[in-house]
C-alpha cells in the first residue's frame, strides 16, 4: 500500500486572509479553526477525500529561505487566460522566479507572497 497526500501545510501571518483567497481559488470551505489561529480549509465533503486539505498555520515571521512547497492549480471550468484574470482579481500577483516566458504555466503569488503556479492543463472538477 502507498501513501497519499492528505493535507498541505502553509505557514502564514494571516490565516484568515489566505483562507478567503484559497477558498475562492479552489472552491474550498473552512473545515476547522484552532485556538492559535490555525485554519484548515478543504473540499465541502471534508477531510479524507480525493483532494488534500490545506492547513494555514499562523506564524508571526516568515521562515528564512525559500519555501520548499508550493501549490499548482488547474482551471476546471474555463481556459487558462480566464482563470488567470480571476486569480489576479482575487488578489494574486505575478511572481518572477526566472522563468523565460515560454512556459505553459503562470507563476503567481498569493496575498502573502507564497508562490503557486497556474498550469495550462484543464482538469475535470470531479
Amino acid at each position: 500500500m502507498a501513501c497519499r497526500i492528505s493535507e498541505l501545510v502553509l505557514g502564514c501571518r494571516d490565516p484568515e486572509v489566505l483562507a478567503r483567497f484559497w477558498c475562492e481559488v479552489l472552491d474550498f470551505v473552512v473545515l476547522d479553526r484552532e485556538g492559535d489561529g490555525t485554519l484548515e480549509i478543504g473540499p465541502r465533503e471534508g477531510f479524507g477525500g480525493p483532494q488534500p486539505t490545506i492547513i494555514l498555520s499562523h506564524r508571526e515571521e516568515p521562515e528564512q529561505g525559500k519555501p520548499r512547497l508550493h501549490i499548482d492549480v488547474n482551471a476546471t471550468d474555463r481556459d487558462q487566460d480566464a482563470e488567470l484574470e480571476r486569480l489576479l482579481a482575487l488578489g494574486a500577483r505575478p511572481a518572477d522566479i526566472g522563468q523565460t516566458g515560454d512556459e505553459p504555466w503562470h507563476v503567481l503569488a498569493d496575498p502573502e507572497g507564497n508562490e503557486f503556479c497556474l498550469l495550462k492543463a484543464r482538469l475535470s472538477p470531479l
